[in-house]
């Protein structure tokens, strides 16, 4: 059986980097999904957690409040014990995916000369080759 479960949200606070004792990164950012609507509306806040290679270089750096986001992965419920004794249950999910969606929040776009892109090359022709290997692929 599969546990996958995929929402779209918005994040309620910038994304946290850090390292686990194990050496590894982990990214944490918790994201708002409203279901329901009119007066029956509630907002579920979802803890999610990206981690090794995926949670390292610039992508942290758009993850900030108010970004949209599609998130997917496996969803588990953790109880834990409030500050005034109370039992608390929240939803936390090992992100695979954590895609950008909608506008791009203003506060999370880099600096303009950080992320220009390359000049375009010189359009070259390049003549198809009469042996490419791909003439027995099966699709």
């Amino acid at each position: 059986m599969s546990n996958v479960f995929s929402f779209t949200g918005t994040i309620g606070r910038d994304a946290e980097v850090r390292s686990a004792p194990s050496g590894q990164t982990v990214l944490n950012v918790t994201v708002a999904n409203n279901i329901g609507f009119g007066d029956r509306q509630q907002t579920l806040w979802i803890r999610v957690a990206l981690w090794g290679k995926r949670a390292e270089g610039t992508f942290p750096n758009y993850l900030k409040k108010g970004q949209q986001v599609f998130v997917s992965g496996e969803l588990t419920q953790r109880e834990y014990q409030a500050n005034d004794g109370t039992t608390k249950s929240s939803l936390e999910l090992n992100a695979n995916i954590i895609d950008l969606i909608g506008k791009r929040n203003e506060q999370s776009a880099p600096p303009q000369q950080a992320y220009q892109a390359p000049a375009p090359a010189q359009q070259q022709n390049y003549a198809p080759q009469q042996d490419d290997g791909y003439d027995d692929v099966p699709f």
